[in-house]
């Protein structure tokens, strides 16, 4: 049973790896807004962040699931999928791709909390059947320091990190040390759930522990 991520996501390929699986990675080819914007108009209202990640990750991981076997004929496993969002005082955070859009994003949870949406999407695969499907999105609440002084802020921001990630934030990383307090599953804050994922697999009849494929056997 092979697993196969829908994404680039560093973070997301560490984790997984953390967790025993080496995954295939493959790039999934989703206009995010395009797509956004025509369930919108489809239901002719806003989506909400937890309909919104939910949705593009099933987009991607039903992208890579539709034309895996042209690149590996004998594939049969697992395609992950995954979205996340940042949600402070009811508006939604992406990634904020400029020093200065993550400096006040900052400036603005210092000493709050917010919550983190991520989408999972996870499909079976095998050659000559018909995929199946199971999706789920966790929440975990982020609580930021309130004595991060501007100057802390500044560096962190220099170093980069903030810029591609949901919120302008981590957890694993360089702006661990920055919060406080994680309520829910640590790893949906890293961008996937593990706990959600192995729900997810069981309820395609895959057990968790058969996805192993990186870790050591005791002699």
């Amino acid at each position: 049973m092979r697993v196969c991520l829908a994404s680039t996501s560093p973070a997301r390929l560490a984790l997984l790896r953390q967790s025993g699986i080496e995954p295939l990675c493959l790039s999934p080819d989703v206009d995010e807004d395009a797509v956004a914007a025509a369930e919108a108009d489809r239901l002719g209202r806003p989506l909400a962040p937890e309909e919104v990640v939910l949705l593009l990750g099933r987009a991607k991981a039903a992208d890579i699931a539709a034309r895996i076997h042209d690149a590996h004929p004998d594939f049969e496993g697992i395609v992950i999928g995954g979205d996340s969002m940042f949600e402070l005082d009811g508006e939604v955070h992406g990634k904020p791709h400029t020093p200065e859009r993550a400096l006040a994003r900052w400036h603005a949870m210092r000493g709050r909390t917010g919550v983190l949406h991520s989408g999972h999407s996870v499909i079976l695969v095998r050659p000559g059947a018909p995929a199946e499907e199971a999706h789920a999105v966790a929440e975990a609440a982020v609580t930021f320091a309130a004595d991060i002084d501007d100057a802390e802020l500044e560096r962190y921001v220099a170093t980069g990190e903030p810029l591609l990630v949901a919120g302008a934030f981590t957890v694993d990383s360089l702006g661990g040390a920055f919060i406080e307090r994680v309520d829910g599953d640590p790893s949906t804050v890293v961008g996937m759930s593990l706990s959600t994922l192995r729900h997810l697999t069981g309820r395609l009849g895959i057990r968790w522990t058969d996805l192993w494929n990186a870790v050591p056997r005791s002699s």
